[in-house]
């Protein structure tokens, strides 16, 4: 695949551990990794529809002069050619503009608080509007990296949940792991299944329904303890449904507090296509 990850990095034994998150998810789905090591502790990403100014907590810029030769040593470990990202255009002479022409984007949690402040339960602002806007899916990081060996999706029926099945689909057959699906009912199996079946393509509606778990309403920490603890969670951050407006209110710092598993996010920008 000719897919392509951009990685803030940051010099500090977390950003190792949300590095290796990255590298690995590559190797995983055949992407290629990115690294931008920050200047300084702010840049933009311009959107469609929104600009966004990233601050980035300090440690970002801890030890700059080893940045460069740790992630190296990182990208040698897990056997990937290094490649680094360099700003083309600034707004400002210490505000670099950042490409959003990715395919992925990896996020700790939070990027602009320090690490003892975020907990399992609490998204940052900024990533918050950067899922909101990106036309890429944006990888939240576990705390400490953990290999997954499975994909979880969270499918609650709406047109965002139909892109992050599509979004579990296509990892899953990059990366030759299995996906499970859960699902929690608020309405009739068969309602579910219809839409899976009527918004895939002829085959892959099949293939997605092979390992398919439904949920009773009330059962949501059930659902939640059932997620496989070596598993990348994919969802979609709005639509209605059980996960509806999942980044925005009480459900994802549920999901956050129970489970510990990294989260792929697809906001409603972005589209998911089936290449090979």
């Amino acid at each position: 695949m000719n897919y392509v990850l951009l990685h803030i990095f940051r010099n500090t034994p977390f950003g190792r551990e949300t590095f290796l998150q990255s590298l690995y998810f590559c190797k995983c789905i055949q992407a290629r990794p990115v690294v931008y090591i920050p200047e300084s502790d702010k840049f933009l990403f311009y959107f469609d529809k929104d600009t966004v100014q990233v601050d980035l907590d300090r440690s970002y810029l801890t030890s700059a002069e080893t940045a460069k030769q740790n992630a190296e040593q990182l990208f040698e470990e897990m056997g990937i050619s290094p490649s680094f990202y360099t700003p083309k255009n600034y707004t400002a002479s210490t505000l670099p503009d950042i490409s959003t022409r990715f395919d992925y984007l990896c996020c700790p949690r939070s990027v602009s608080d320090v690490s003892s402040k975020i907990g399992l339960g609490h998204i940052g602002a900024r990533v918050r509007r950067i899922i909101q806007h990106a036309r890429f899916p944006v990888l939240i990081t576990s705390p400490v990296f953990k290999p997954w060996k499975r994909i979880a999706v969270l499918f609650g029926g709406s047109e965002n949940a139909v892109n992050a099945l599509n979004l579990g689909l296509k990892l899953s057959m990059a990366s030759g792991v299995d996906m499970t699906i859960f699902t929690l009912k608020e309405k009739e199996e068969a309602h579910y299944r219809k839409i899976v079946k009527k918004r895939l393509p002829e085959g892959l509606g099949e293939q997605a329904e092979k390992d398919w778990l439904f949920f009773d309403r009330p059962a949501f920490e059930e659902m939640l303890y059932a997620i496989p603890h070596d598993a990348l969670v994919v969802m979609g951050a709005y639509g209605h449904g059980p996960i509806k407006d999942v980044l925005f209110g009480s459900k994802l710092e549920k999901i956050q507090s129970t489970i510990g598993n990294p989260l792929l996010v697809i906001g409603p920008e972005s589209r998911v296509e089936l290449r090979p």
